[in-house]
């Protein structure tokens, strides 16, 4: 039997890390064993702490909450002492317990080794949908493969870092079907998914767009709160429901549905961000009190679903600059930007005042 693949390994770390169990990150000789921090439990930390000194690694966007000097560029080693309980280290990590469970501090970075075994586990930790931040004992890469032998840990390498982020646009056509819509009967779904095991992605097609020419089409990121339930905070169901009624109105389109919550971070942190708001930060603030950027999706997600799609060029429906740079990067023509200017409300006022002023959106 081969080895597994580096996308098999990746994937298979961030199971564990969901799960609260450790992985052994490698680069070179410099190693750690990570837990992701919000997965942490007691006996976990005991074990963790049985390996030697710990370090709470960070991004700089958190480290700049925590008063913490990002010494290692993008990101923290913070030295966790032995006074650092469980509650602290969760709170550390997760500015939404804050009331519950205030900062401790102080946090102090290290300035000596190197950190790109903790940054490794931070891409693990965010690919996985959870707050990157993780706890990890730094160690010789020998002595980290000894440990993953005994106990059974999985091992990510460098190498397989960059295999494993291409496999994640690396999509396969696995199912589609005929769906009679209310917005147009003549439809189908079409189920892509992706060879690194991560959430699958949809497109919708209404009629027969020509391939010839530049296809009407919205890339939309899945939005539970506004496209399933109503949530009056996000304009994204109102969007939705206005580009498949445009699509179907003109007869040919496609929506291309990408499982991208919460602008790449996920359900849960995209409520942890909620929380935030509602101390009174905004949408781009509580993205990065929680250690992300303002925006985590990969656009080249949808670029690729309408390339094998056949399409070469298209018409895009978005308020979104970013969208039309990363579709035209990615090797397909946007020959026009449709405006979708629609489901403004009383309690979405601020958050679209804030993608105008801070994200660049065309509202």
């Amino acid at each position: 039997m081969k080895m597994l693949s580096a996308e098999e390994i990746v994937a298979r770390a961030r199971g564990d890390l969901r799960l609260g169990a450790p992985v052994i990150v490698i680069d070179g000789e410099a190693a750690a064993a990570v837990v992701a921090a919000e997965a942490l439990r007691a006996g976990r930390l005991a074990d963790m702490r049985a390996l030697g000194p710990l370090d709470l690694a960070v991004t700089q966007r958190r480290a700049e909450i925590l008063k913490s000097r990002a010494y290692d560029g993008d990101m923290a080693r913070i030295a966790l002492p032995e006074s650092f309980g469980l509650r602290e280290i969760l709170a550390a990590a997760d500015p939404a317990l804050a009331l519950s469970a205030p900062m401790a501090g102080p946090f102090i970075a290290r300035r000596e080794g190197g950190a790109a075994a903790q940054r490794m586990a931070l891409k693990l930790a965010k690919s996985a949908r959870l707050l990157p931040a993780v706890v990890a004992a730094p160690m010789a890469a020998t002595a980290a493969r000894r440990l993953a032998a005994e106990a059974g840990l999985t091992i990510v390498e460098a190498a397989m870092m960059g295999p494993a982020e291409a496999a994640g646009i690396d999509l396969a056509l696995v199912s589609s079907a005929r769906v009679p819509l209310s917005y147009a009967e003549d439809a189908r779904v079409l189920v892509w998914r992706p060879a690194s095991g991560e959430e699958e992605h949809y497109a919708i097609e209404i009629g027969a767009p020509d391939r010839a020419k530049p296809v009407l089409a919205r890339l939309h990121s899945a939005c539970f709160t506004g496209d399933l339930i109503g949530s009056l905070k996000c304009d994204c169901g109102p969007q939705l429901r206005a580009a498949l009624t445009q699509i179907g109105a003109e007869g040919a389109g496609v929506l291309l549905y990408l499982n991208q919550e919460g602008r790449g971070i996920g359900l849960a942190n995209k409520m942890r961000a909620y929380f935030l708001q509602d101390e009174g930060f905004d949408t781009v603030e509580a993205n990065h009190r929680l250690g992300f950027e303002d925006d985590e999706r990969d656009f080249r997600l949808g670029t690729e679903m309408l390339k094998r799609m056949g399409f070469a060029g298209v018409r895009l429906m978005t308020n979104n600059p970013g969208k039309v740079a990363a579709m035209e990067a990615a090797g397909l023509a946007v020959a026009e930007r449709v405006p979708l200017i629609v489901g403004h409300t009383a309690h979405n006022v601020e958050y679209l005042a804030t993608k105008a002023r801070k994200s660049g959106h065309l509202l």
